[in-house]
């Protein structure tokens, strides 16, 4: 369920506090060799199954990237903001990958304030800390530090 916030200025107060939790996302073959094919990282891991059954996690695994760059549908489905009209990708300070996603993971991502500075023309810079967990997983696959900026 997707959390709504009216205002970007009320994230202001909300520093400390989870924004949402996303909706499950199931990792399939088809999406690992879709980013291969768009990345050029073919690691025998991520698209031969036949070897990654003998491999060190018994099936094909995705690529950690492939984790991070599933943040924008992630967001999309944990929380919006109604009067943003922009948004963009400033960065990450941190991003770590503690555990694998084996084929047929399901995935989802919470999101909690860690900052917010009011920038000039009503916009505001957030940093904002995601933790992608695998359904029956003791630890999340990627936690990650994420910087954007919005603008109402």
């Amino acid at each position: 369920m997707t959390v709504r916030i009216p205002r970007l200025a009320d994230l202001a107060g909300l520093v400390g506090q989870e924004l949402g939790v996303s909706d499950w996302i199931t990792i399939d073959q088809a999406r690992i060799d879709a980013f291969a094919e768009a990345t050029g990282d073919h690691q025998w891991i991520h698209v031969d199954a036949d070897r990654a059954a003998a491999g060190p996690f018994g099936r094909t695994v995705a690529h950690g990237l492939l984790t991070l760059s599933l943040l924008p549908w992630f967001y999309a489905s944990a929380y919006g903001i109604d009067d943003v009209r922009m948004g963009l990708n400033y960065g990450f300070d941190k991003v770590r990958f503690p555990s694998p996603v084996p084929v047929g993971s399901r995935l989802r991502a919470r999101f909690r304030l860690l900052g917010f500075e009011a920038l000039a023309g009503g916009g505001a810079q957030m940093k904002v800390e995601v933790k992608v967990e695998r359904e029956g997983g003791d630890k999340p696959v990627c936690v990650a530090e994420s910087i954007s900026r919005c603008f109402a």
